[in-house]
């Protein structure tokens, strides 16, 4: 298993911005995908971005559209949520996740928990004022 870290959570009053880090224990290879999740007190973990390390190509949530960015330094071997225009609904613990399972197949829903088997411990962000 991949060991994956997150780091950057925070309280910030609603239109800041922070981001998050995850900083992963193996290289990610082109075949993965990486993820962002969060979960809210009583609310289920839903996908919030992924990143398909071959291309690149990024998927987000509706409700974060135009307002988050997934990002990967290979060289550092972390996996960043930039996050701008907080708003109180974005209070959750944020979770970081890759899908590194053996043998590789393809991942049909990014955002779905299903598809990922590395799971980090998890960063809270709360937007308040």
């Amino acid at each position: 298993l991949v060991q994956l870290v997150e780091s950057g959570g925070g309280s910030v009053e609603p239109g800041g911005s922070l981001t998050l880090a995850c900083a992963e224990s193996e290289y990610m290879y082109v075949t993965y995908w990486m993820a962002w999740f969060r979960q809210a007190p009583g609310k289920e973990r839903e996908g919030v971005a992924s990143l398909g390390m071959g291309h690149r190509e990024a998927e987000y949530a509706d409700s974060v559209k135009g307002r988050f960015t997934i990002s990967h330094d290979d060289a550092k071997m972390t996996l960043y949520l930039q996050m701008n225009s907080l708003k109180p609904e974005d209070t959750a613990m944020y979770y970081c996740a890759a899908d590194t399972r053996q043998p590789r197949r393809p991942v049909l829903e990014p955002l779905s928990v299903d598809e990922y088997n590395d799971w980090g411990q998890g960063t809270q962000v709360t937007v308040s004022s």
